[in-house]
């Protein structure tokens, strides 16, 4: 199984957590006279299943994580950090220059102007930097995932 496979059952398996967890405390009660729609120990059990299952995905995912090294010599721990940082610092420079952007909402001049503090030009310029980074960063994440086999 390829690196990228195994990441879309760990998601599904996740769905799969979460959808089990709902259902078990639907059923945790009833009414009286009445049955529950589904057992919720059985529901239990199931979750218990794919839950163990889904930590051993996890452990063999990390592992094949800590071994590859992507084409530009980043450890792929170090690249998915990497990705994480540039999608923060990006959303932050994005909302920063949305925020700085004069907005024409005034109706009199007796209204309060409001001016921006920060070069909104320069600010959406970082932020497209990011951007772009992010993107080559990610392209190269996949490319690993779909090229290495899971531990």
């Amino acid at each position: 199984m390829k690196l990228a496979e195994a990441l879309v059952e760990r998601a599904d398996q996740n769905r799969r957590l979460q959808e089990l967890r709902e259902r078990v405390i639907r059923n945790a009660k009833y009414q009286e006279g009445e049955a529950p729609s589904e057992d919720p120990m059985e529901l239990l059990k199931e979750f218990l299943r794919v839950s163990e299952s889904f930590e051993s995905l996890i452990v063999r995912i990390n592992m094949t994580n800590n071994r590859i090294s992507l084409e530009n010599d980043l450890s792929m721990v170090e690249a998915l950090a990497r990705r994480d940082v540039l999608k923060v610092k990006h959303s932050a420079y994005k909302a920063l220059a949305a925020e700085a952007t004069p907005k024409q909402d005034r109706y009199s001049k007796s209204e309060i102007k409001f001016v921006s503090s920060v070069s909104v030009k320069a600010i959406q310029d970082e932020a497209d930097q990011f951007a772009k980074e992010f993107r080559e960063l990610d392209s190269l994440i996949q490319q690993a995932n779909w090229k290495n086999d899971l531990v």
